[in-house]
């Protein structure tokens, strides 16, 4: 893929408008923004009924569309149970009037309230469209995310989709075309589902969980166009998939391509070995609840039940709703009392970290809410307690520096419950970026029986205090628990291990990871006598581990640094990595070896890249060979 550095420079700066006219749009003030009956989730939550004129709801959506990557507006947008928008346009969206259509802006969430997603039916389009360019781009196109609703797709373009002449979508097709942090969680796609953009687009791909799609997904032809570099769609039901490209992975996906990994890019598990679905907020009666999903092991397909036997339910007045000016002594008095916790829309400024410490504790996030220390504490640290849930968070580091941003469990601590595992889903750190910052180490998990669920961890490559000797990040991830399981992660730019694996029996489906693009030379980035640090290392000693479906890629544009193996491991009878991808985006330098000292190299001085807009590609299908 292009480097997302030159696409990111090229977006057009949108203006910044303030949080009154965004919610009076169309003369809703923002004390009703939430709708009334509903508890108070301040002014950046807006719930539509279907008494809403559609007019009302493009206004609204399309004016907080324009939010900028790295604004501190935040929204959550809920729709109650029922129909919106009309269905007379399907079959020629061209011609289509009266519809739900705009495009999906950072930072906002929008989300259904029925129990089932088949509950909230939107006719239309809630899309995510490519930026401008010679090619079109969604390297950028990130923290947002569609859930527990319907879409029957009707998309044409309008003014407030991004800078370039979008076509009308074909019909019965949604277009979805996002990078990192964009999950589509508890959808129901009511035909086809693009996430490839109208002429192929460069993308570096997100996560489709426990949906349905009743057409075919579309991920481009990555040998001939600008297409979805890599995709992970777990638990779903799919009417087919068509597309290749660099690392494209299913687990228990109804539907689901063959693998072809080797000569392609495919790899289909049948089956989730363990999952815990994210909790959600909803309707029940015309209460407001909160259903906490249980864990699940050996699944496939969607599970969207929300009875006594899939889950429990939380009622609303469980919870402390915070808002962005309460400090984290109130919020933490709040836990401490017994209460969980949901974090409206904002930036949380924390003097101390937020502390979990009872079982079965829920910490939700709306609109994409964000944790920010200021004193050089984690933004949230979880005892050794198990079945906690955190969800629909973004942190982001601090001036001051964090040894660790996340912590799950005490060092050594060893907490966990296996048939009751703790939960982190669409959790979303960042060193450097929206502000400067700086951090050891972005999560760390001690506890045991944890699933990490669309994780990504990121130090900044571009935005505010990204360079070298700014934004100091080791490590994305550190595993010093058993038992742990990560579905979808995603580690970008440390400057020494991306994944650290201490624990025994850990297992990842699907990793994408890069290394920093700011590497000044090849001195300052030594690993004692190895050049570089692997992406993902599991440390000696380690007995049991399995990963599948790993992408590791490189763009050294500063200096031509290398690395000697992307990924580190000792050599044993329970330890085992399929679907391992090694590539050179553009650049300098490269990587010498897949695995240890298995596998071709990739370096920019020899292009032989299958896939279009890679300079260089190896892939290993698996390791040790024949396993």
């Amino acid at each position: 893929m292009r480097p997302r550095s030159t696409g990111r420079r090229g977006i057009v700066a949108l203006t910044v408008v303030s949080a009154c006219s965004a919610l009076t749009v169309a003369g809703i003030a923002p004390a009703e923004a939430a709708g009334r009956g509903a508890p108070d989730f301040g002014p950046y939550v807006k719930i539509f009924d279907t008494k809403t004129p559609v007019d009302e709801i493009n206004a609204y959506l399309r004016q907080i569309s324009k939010n900028t990557e790295f604004s501190d507006q935040r929204y959550a947008v809920f729709f109650k149970p029922g129909t919106y928008g009309s269905a007379a346009g399907e079959g020629d969206p061209a011609t289509a009037t009266g519809i739900v259509n705009s495009q999906v802006g950072y930072y906002t969430s929008i989300q259904g309230l029925g129990s089932s997603p088949d509950d909230v039916i939107i006719n239309g389009a809630l899309h995510a469209n490519p930026s401008n360019g010679a090619i079109p781009s969604a390297l950028t196109t990130f923290w947002r995310s569609l859930g527990n609703l319907s879409i029957n797709p009707i998309q044409r373009p309008i003014a407030g989709d991004a800078n370039v002449a979008q076509q009308v979508a074909p019909p019965h097709t949604l277009r979805w075309n996002v990078s990192q942090a964009s999950p589509l969680r508890r959808v129901h796609i009511k035909g086809d589902l693009d996430i490839n953009g109208p002429t192929g687009s460069y993308a570096f791909g997100s996560e489709l969980v426990n949906s349905k799609v009743d057409g075919t997904v579309n991920s481009g032809n990555g040998a001939t166009q600008a297409s979805m570099a890599q995709w992970y769609s777990r638990d779903s039901s799919i009417g087919g998939w068509t597309g290749e490209s660099s690392n494209l992975v299913f687990s228990g996906v109804k539907g689901a391509p063959r693998t072809t990994f080797g000569k392609g890019s495919i790899t289909t598990l049948d089956k989730t070995p363990v999952s815990r679905e994210a909790p959600f907020l909803y309707l029940d009666g015309g209460k407001y609840e909160v259903f906490v999903p249980d864990a699940d092991t050996g699944t496939s397909g969607t599970h969207w039940s929300t009875s006594h036997r899939a889950g429990r339910q939380i009622p609303i007045e469980d919870f402390f709703i915070a808002k962005p000016a309460d400090s984290a002594a109130v919020i933490n008095r709040a836990l401490r009392s017994g209460k969980n916790l949901i974090l409206t829309p904002g930036v949380y400024e924390l003097d101390q970290p937020i502390h979990v410490t009872r079982k079965n504790t829920v910490v939700m996030g709306l609109g994409y809410a964000s944790l920010a220390p200021v004193k050089g504490t984690a933004a949230i640290e979880v005892g050794d307690v198990a079945g906690v849930s955190l969800s629909s968070l973004t942190v982001d580091a601090g001036a001051v520096h964090s040894d660790v941003l996340v912590q799950v469990g005490t060092p050594r601590g060893h907490a966990g419950d296996p048939r009751n595992p703790t939960a982190l889903s669409d959790v979303f750190v960042r060193v450097g970026g929206p502000r400067a910052g700086s951090a050891t180490t972005s999560f760390e998990i001690n506890s045991d029986h944890v699933v990490m669920d669309s994780i990504w961890a990121w130090r900044g490559d571009h935005g505010v205090g990204t360079l070298w000797n700014q934004n100091r990040a080791d490590h994305g991830l550190v595993v010093n628990g058993d038992d742990v399981t990560a579905l979808g992660l995603f580690v970008e730019h440390y400057q020494k291990h991306q994944v650290v694996w201490n624990g025994e029996r850990g297992r990842t489906i699907f990793y994408q990871s890069e290394y920093p693009y700011d590497v000044p030379s090849q001195q300052e980035w030594m690993n004692g006598t190895k050049n570089g640090y692997a992406a993902y290392v599991v440390s000696p000693g380690v007995r049991s581990h399995d990963a599948t479906g790993l992408a590791i890629y490189s763009f050294f544009r500063q200096a031509p640094a290398y690395v000697t193996s992307a990924v580190e491991t000792p050599v044993a009878r329970d330890i085992r990595f399929t679907s391992v991808v090694s590539g050179v985006i553009l650049g300098q330098g490269g990587v010498d070896h897949v695995i240890n000292s298995t596998g071709d190299a990739v370096t920019a001085s020899n292009p032989n890249s299958p896939v279009f807009g890679l300079l260089a590609l190896t892939r290993l299908k698996s390791f040790p060979a024949g396993r």
